[in-house]
């Protein structure tokens, strides 16, 4: 990683310039405020400036070496050495907690990120010990953890199948079919979820998952009903059409197989069909193509 100073001490607070009051919440107020003119004094890259914000006994590990530093003196020279390989990156803080140990120690926590121009921002979280000393609050310590990289997403891949999110609903033969589909966390499936009510009474229920298969390379999914069926397909895109090829087990241990096909048409509709329907060999009629309707919310 590019050497900075660290991030963490970014957010510190320029507090040996401002009166410091008796009462807690005075002190609280102190340092809140100062964030503000820390991250100003860090991007006029004013050195001097920022050592003076340190205890005299205060303590940096240095990106530079990876060694302490110690003292104003020697911050001083660190940070100058550090300004002169930055060029043009700001920073922004963010104080998530201050909580203070005793009257004369407080622990800030929270993420500072440094951006530089054409490159992606640079965020860490951190910690930093502050120390009353003659009234004035000085930094003592820092800590701080690199931002974890992004989770894993398979978005790439099943973009495509955005358009399925949201509420649809079919009210075609007398029966009512209404499937919710949405994102899971990350991005890497969708998850449907369908009910069938005959009579204005929910008959079946059930989930499926549409996920990205990374050893296979192509797009499965997984569906379960509220009769104790289940079902595995495997996606394939044709032109405008998304074709479904599925093998299902029935509650009575019946083997089946189909194809779904699904067409979207607008923003707020597409169609749906199934064709080469078998059932323990015996080829069944195929559904007929209707069209399921984006359902809106009251």
């Amino acid at each position: 990683m590019r050497p900075l100073i660290p991030i963490t001490m970014f957010l510190v607070a320029a507090v040996g310039a401002l009166a410091v009051g008796a009462e807690q919440s005075d002190d609280r107020a102190v340092i809140e405020k100062a964030v503000a003119s820390y991250v100003e004094a860090f991007n006029r890259h004013d050195a001097k400036a920022l050592a003076a914000l340190w205890s005299p006994e205060g303590v940096y590990i240095s990106r530079l070496s990876g060694e302490q530093v110690i003292g104003r003196e020697s911050l001083e020279k660190e940070f100058d050495a550090q300004f002169k390989q930055i060029e043009g990156e700001k920073l922004e803080a963010e104080t998530e907690s201050l909580e203070f140990i005793s009257p004369n120690v407080a622990l800030e926590q929270g993420t500072a990120t440094v951006t530089e121009p054409g490159a992606e921002p640079d965020t860490s979280s951190y910690s930093v010990v502050y120390v009353k000393r003659e009234g004035k609050w000085l930094i003592d310590r820092i800590s701080e953890e690199e931002s974890l990289p992004p989770p894993p997403s398979h978005y790439e891949q099943l973009k495509d199948l955005e358009w399925m999110v949201g509420s649809w609903v079919d009210r075609e033969g007398g029966d009512v079919v209404r499937t919710e589909c949405e994102w899971t966390r990350n991005r890497n499936f969708l998850r449907r979820s369908f009910t069938v009510s005959i009579g204005g009474h929910i008959d079946l229920s059930g989930m499926q998952f549409v996920g990205w298969d990374p050893v296979r390379k192509q797009i499965r999914s997984w569906v379960f009903d509220s009769d104790g069926g289940f079902a595995e397909g495997v996606w394939s895109r044709d032109g405008d059409r998304w074709m479904v090829k599925t093998k299902a087990t029935s509650p009575d241990g019946s083997i089946g197989s189909s194809t779904s096909i699904l067409r979207p048409l607008d923003g707020a509709s597409f169609s749906w069909q199934q064709v080469s329907r078998l059932i323990n060999g015996e080829l069944l009629p195929n559904i007929d193509e209707v069209v399921i309707v984006r359902e809106e919310i009251q």
